[in-house]
């Protein structure tokens, strides 16, 4: 028998939060345990039926190491290093425009992340409530073509990124596109309800499916402070309608008035990273097993997201990142793994473009952990892909641990030995080291004969605990 508590610790090694909703009969029998207990709490086998009764195939996935992630701590460890080396990074300034997003110190920093199995970590301020603001944009995109269709809603919302500045008034000869992509006015008068009241609720009914029922607000103070402010966004509003750009009655004021309450939508980093994980899982949030949005209008989305989703930067972030992603004034960047994970990363402070600075330089320095993640579930494919892109095959984690590491560990691929065979992490250790600690017979039979190629047609200044090893069993290196 094991304790209530090391099961429960078990149970976060593997990425499930305790508070996810398809744990929670498991987790009511476990506090009605230790409420009903004066000391440590057993899970002896009547209890372990109680809990595991309605969860045994989640819980056989994760203690299988079956999720998408099988060893989420490492995984874990290497995003917050990564979130770490990003929270040094300076420059930029919190948008003021809208004064109520001046109020936000530019030291806040969070970043989320929800696997398509429901894996969660968070790292920083990543409680801390901020409005979606252009965020906003795809979700009501797919919301929309989810209700209405993909035909219906490109009448009248473009596919082209315009290559303008977001709030850029546009020439008449732009609008023979009709409109930008993710223009969040025209697509605000798409949204099927009528009435005002029931519309914005509506939409609200929908996010907060998408983010499990996680935390979705609303801020008043920066509802009103973006329509004291929104003289720009009235104007490109009058300009649309005089080119005809609106659907046939819709109302032009209502429509902007709709889209300030949409910005003014509230979520935290814990709850927004949900919402990514529900388009990466193809509609189904991840964390309920519901489908909120259809096929269509998830691949729909993550299309446009990846041309034109980060402003006037869309072009080098799809060059250099390669991810679907949609960026908001607040300093918010969804992110989005297709069938792998969704994430949120905050931090007020923005570039010229309006992007968050911390935001799309973690973004941009992923490779580690795309490298290990790709090590660790022995997607060979991944691994050739990174290393013809002119990744660094030698890229670190916090224990100066390569792919090979990893690799030799877990999976092994060849194609490693030549590039590092010999580098060390911090505790000394060298790949042949690993693949001997975890009994991979055949793998240090693969690197031994490597390394002994290697060495002998390459020679060496210096030599590592495994060249001493193999001086011995004859190299012949002096």
């Amino acid at each position: 028998m094991i304790s209530v508590s090391h099961f429960v610790s078990a149970l976060k090694s593997t990425g499930l939060w305790t508070s996810d909703p398809r744990l929670r009969d498991c987790m009511r029998h476990l506090r009605q345990a230790m409420r009903e207990s004066a000391g440590t709490v057993m899970m002896d086998q009547k209890l372990f039926r109680k809990c595991v009764g309605a969860n045994i195939l989640l819980l056989t996935q994760a203690f299988r190491r079956k999720f998408i992630i099988p060893d989420f701590e490492v995984f874990a460890s290497n995003m917050d290093q990564l979130y770490y080396s990003t929270q040094r990074q300076e420059g930029g300034h919190v948008a003021d425009y809208i004064p109520q997003l001046a109020k936000f110190s530019p030291n806040l920093w969070g970043v989320s992340l929800c696997t398509v199995d429901g894996q969660r970590h968070s790292a920083g301020d990543t409680k801390v409530p901020f409005c979606l603001q252009s965020c906003v944009k795809p979700l009501e995109y797919a919301i929309a073509v989810h209700e209405i269709g993909t035909e219906h809603v490109h009448r009248y919302v473009g596919k082209e990124p315009s290559g303008l500045k977001f709030n850029q008034l546009v020439n008449a000869k732009l609008l023979q596109h009709k409109n930008t992509v993710l223009k969040g006015i025209p697509s605000s008068s798409l949204q099927p309800n009528s009435n005002k009241a029931e519309r914005f609720d509506y939409v609200m009914e929908y996010l907060k499916k998408m983010a499990g029922t996680e935390y979705v607000g609303f801020s008043n103070a920066t509802f009103q402070s973006e329509k004291e402010t929104g003289d720009r966004n009235f104007a490109i509003g009058y300009y649309l309608k005089e080119k005809k750009c609106f659907p046939e009655n819709a109302d032009m004021i209502a429509a902007l008035d709709f889209y300030f309450q949409l910005c003014s939508i509230e979520v935290t980093c814990e709850s927004g990273c949900v919402m990514a994980a529900t388009l990466a899982n193809g509609g189904i949030c991840p964390i309920t097993g519901e489908r909120v949005l259809s096929a269509e209008a998830v691949r729909n989305t993550l299309s446009l997201m990846h041309s034109c989703g980060m402003y006037d930067f869309s072009g080098q972030f799809a060059f250099h990142v390669g991810l679907p992603a949609k960026s908001g004034v607040s300093g918010a960047v969804l992110l989005v793994v297709p069938n792998i994970m969704g994430i949120m990363c905050w931090s007020p402070p923005l570039d010229r473009v309006g992007n968050s600075v911390r935001g799309i330089h973690f973004c941009q320095n992923k490779s580690v952990v795309n490298l290990m993640f790709a090590a660790y579930s022995g997607d060979v494919s991944a691994l050739r892909r990174f290393a013809l892109s002119a990744v660094d095959m030698e890229e670190k984690d916090y224990d100066s641990r390569t792919g090979l590491h990893v690799a030799s560990a877990e999976v092994f691929q060849s194609f490693f030995i030549t590039a590092y065979i010999a580098l060390s992490i911090r505790w000394g250790n060298t790949p042949l080291d690993d693949a001997r600690q975890f009994g991979r017979d055949g793998v240090v039979s693969v690197l031994t004969e490597y390394q002994q190629m290697y060495l002998c047609n390459n020679g060496s200044q210096s030599k590592t605990e495994d060249q001493r090893k193999l001086d011995s069993e004859g190299c012949g290196l002096s």
